[in-house]
């Protein structure tokens, strides 16, 4: 019906030759939305009231989870509505918009893992000045600094896509909308959107990845400096739930690359599911990694969830 006409909405896709379970895929889906909400909202909630919390690596911590709550609300209407509902269409306008936060959003998600790298590296190299370094005002720049490289960089593919004629299929491979996945079904020059997005990730994901293990080379030469090895133990078990959460996130980013770029034969099935770890994995481990493996925030949960005990 709307094969040629290039301002017809575009038709998402859920799991191919899997839509007579749709629904029971469905149940799973909002499991894990449920938990991703409530995981990074207690983060959330936790740093804002408990005042032992409000200190830089936790205000970064805070800006991790919201950047995690923004990627799951983006996707979570279209994903459930594909699946529950069967609602495919969605309109160019709507759909070009989620692409662009989809795309800052995880830009963002890379910025706030470097900022987390660089309060570790000044607490461990430079502890008697950390709190001079990373003052409340230094972490507001540093965050507004990653938010303006998230949602400026990525204006300029995004904003190509309102001008493209889309006359052939409108089909999309996903139950949301992603730049690579759209510019394919326009009928015109596209040699911009293939080029700028490789130097984008280039700039961004490679780059952080890079400073990032940089960064973790001069903590750890740091750290083997210090005589005790109980003192040892200690300095790096503050970067255990960061270094976590960094393996998850470029996994996740390493995984789905390779299928994209080397996995074209492979089952359409897997594309799909790598592409929704690489959306919900990260949201959903993150909460998770760092109630296990930090005590303030453990003890902050017990305070909530048990007043008699605080």
């Amino acid at each position: 019906m709307w094969t040629n006409n290039s301002a017809a909405p575009f038709l998402l896709t859920g799991f191919l030759g899997s839509e007579a379970i749709h629904h029971w895929i469905s149940i799973s889906f909002f499991i894990i939305y449920l938990a991703i909400l409530f995981g990074n909202g207690t983060l959330l909630f936790l740093i804002q009231s408990d005042h032992s919390l409000h200190e830089p690596m936790y205000y970064f911590l805070a800006m991790l989870a919201g950047t995690d709550l923004g990627i799951t609300l983006t996707t979570m209407p279209t994903v459930l509505g594909v699946l529950v509902l069967n609602q495919r269409e969605i309109a160019q306008g709507a759909c070009f918009t989620q692409s662009y936060f989809i795309h800052t959003l995880a830009i963002v998600e890379s910025g706030v893992l470097l900022a987390m790298a660089y309060d570790r590296f000044t607490a461990i190299r430079t502890p008697l000045r950390y709190n001079s370094i990373l003052t409340n005002s230094h972490v507001m720049k540093v965050g507004l600094g990653i938010l303006m490289r998230g949602f400026v960089s990525i204006l300029p593919p995004i904003l190509k896509l309102f001008w493209f004629p889309y006359c052939h299929s409108h089909v999309l491979s996903y139950a949301f909308c992603l730049h690579q996945d759209v510019m394919k079904l326009a009928c015109a020059d596209i040699t911009f959107n293939r080029v700028y997005p490789v130097i984008l990730v280039a700039l961004t994901y490679f780059l952080d990845a890079l400073i990032i293990l940089f960064s973790y080379i001069l903590i750890l030469k740091t750290v083997m400096g210090i005589a005790s090895a109980e003192e040892q133990a200690k300095a790096l078990n503050t970067c255990v739930s960061h270094i976590s959460c960094v393996l998850v996130f470029y996994i996740t980013v390493i995984g789905l690359t390779f299928i994209h770029r080397f996995g074209k034969h492979a089952p359409h099935v897997i594309h799909i599911t790598m592409s929704y770890v690489h959306l919900l994995f990260p949201p959903f481990m993150n909460p998770v990694i760092y109630s296990i493996k930090t005590t303030q925030i453990q003890r902050s949960i017990v305070r909530l969830f048990s007043p008699q005990r605080a």
